[in-house]
């Protein structure tokens, strides 16, 4: 196994047992065997891992499959000051930030968290309470040129909308990986 894959195989067993709270009644050697299995899915997490996302076991599927969600306490910092997708970032002719999440997420591997997912991961912490991370937003509302986040502020989850074009410095987006 390459050293890569065991620096992260480290890092990702360290936060599992740090944070058992996040995922009862799965084990670290479940997930293990299922990451060793999928060398390709250690290279995501790595990069998940590299921009900041910390991810960690947030679940299982029925199939077995495990869930990593980024779990870092605030929106991953080297994933923020993007618009939501290309073309917001097209449609935008001056000031135009260096991408955009929905693009960035696709080029790690990952997906956008959909305002379930987020409120699920809220379920297991407290999470983005002084920044906020764009979600997948229905088609609907991305027609009309919007795009929604979420941040945690008075121990409450809130939805919002942007344009879609919008980006701060605080807003960044998380994502997750099934393996």
């Amino acid at each position: 196994m390459p050293a890569t894959h065991t620096a992260i195989l480290d890092t990702l067993h360290q936060r599992f047992t740090d944070n058992m709270q996040r995922h009862g009644g799965i084990t670290w050697a479940q997930v293990q065997a299922r990451l060793e299995a999928n060398p390709a899915k250690l290279k995501i997490l790595a990069v998940m891992e590299a921009t900041g996302g910390e991810p960690d076991v947030a679940g299982a599927e029925p199939s077995g499959a495990i869930i990593f969600t980024d779990c870092a306490a605030e929106s991953p910092a080297g994933r923020r000051s993007l618009c939501y997708d290309k073309k917001a970032l097209d449609a935008r002719k001056e000031n135009k930030p260096k991408g955009s999440a929905v693009e960035a997420a696709a080029k790690m591997g990952i997906e956008l968290l959909d305002e379930a997912q987020y409120r699920a991961l809220q379920q297991l912490g407290e999470f983005d309470c002084k920044t906020s991370s764009w979600i997948a937003t229905p088609d609907a509302i991305r027609a009309l040129g919007g795009a929604l986040f979420c941040d945690r502020r008075y121990d409450t989850v809130f939805t919002y909308h942007n344009g879609a074009d919008s980006y701060y410095a605080a807003r960044g987006f998380r994502g997750r990986l099934i393996v």
